[in-house]
Order: structure tokens, then C-alpha cells, then sequence
């Protein structure tokens, strides 16, 4: 399984971005995908999940901002992220679930300035 994160970058605070996760060597159809994320000295946390049936679940801090998707047919999952504020900033990972499973991509680095 491969993952390929990308679209991370600089933006100011109430900007967007959008995150891309490009997915390989996995029937993409079948996994839960998610978006999680690494702030300095923190833990890794839960952003944003999304089952291969579309049901999303999103972490109380993103509600409202942040939205995840998937395309089956492109084996692409993303995360829009709006409003972003200095607190979004860390690395954000793609996650692919399928049982008990877990495989991660390298991670994508996102930077909210003030």
C-alpha cells in the first residue's frame, strides 16, 4: 500500500487550502480513509475520517471548516480545509483503515500564519 499526501503549504489565517491523498497497491473501494495530524511536540490526532461507505466523522476543533472526501474512481481522498487559523498548523497524514490495518503516507506540511 502507498500513500501520497499532498498540498500543504503556507497560507494565512482564514485562508484555504486543499489536502490530496493519492492511494496505490490497495482496493481503494473497500478501506476507511482519514486525515490526521502532528503539531510540534504533540500528538498525533484524529482531524477527519471517512469510511469506503462515505460516512464522515470529524474532530470537534474542524467541524465546519474542514471537509473530507473520496473519489473511488480516482483512489483520491482530500481534505478542504477553510478558515484556517494558526492552530491548524502540523503535519497532516493520510490514513487508510481496512480491519485491523492501518497504513500511513509521509505526511504533508501545513503552515497557517497570524
Amino acid at each position: 500500500v502507498q500513500l501520497q499526501a499532498s498540498g500543504g503549504g503556507l497560507v494565512q489565517a482564514g485562508g484555504s487550502l486543499r489536502l490530496s491523498c493519492a492511494a496505490s497497491r490497495i482496493v481503494f473501494s473497500i478501506v476507511d480513509m482519514g486525515w490526521y495530524r502532528q503539531a510540534p511536540g504533540k500528538q498525533r490526532e484524529l482531524v477527519a475520517t471517512i469510511t469506503s461507505g462515505g460516512t464522515t466523522n470529524y474532530a470537534d476543533s474542524v467541524k465546519g471548516r474542514f471537509t473530507i472526501s473520496r473519489d473511488n474512481t480516482k483512489n483520491m481522498a482530500y481534505l478542504q480545509m477553510n478558515s484556517l487559523k494558526p492552530g491548524d498548523t502540523a503535519v497532516y497524514y493520510c490514513n487508510a483503515e481496512y480491519r485491523s490495518a492501518n497504513f500511513w503516507g509521509q505526511g504533508t506540511q501545513v503552515t497557517v500564519s497570524s
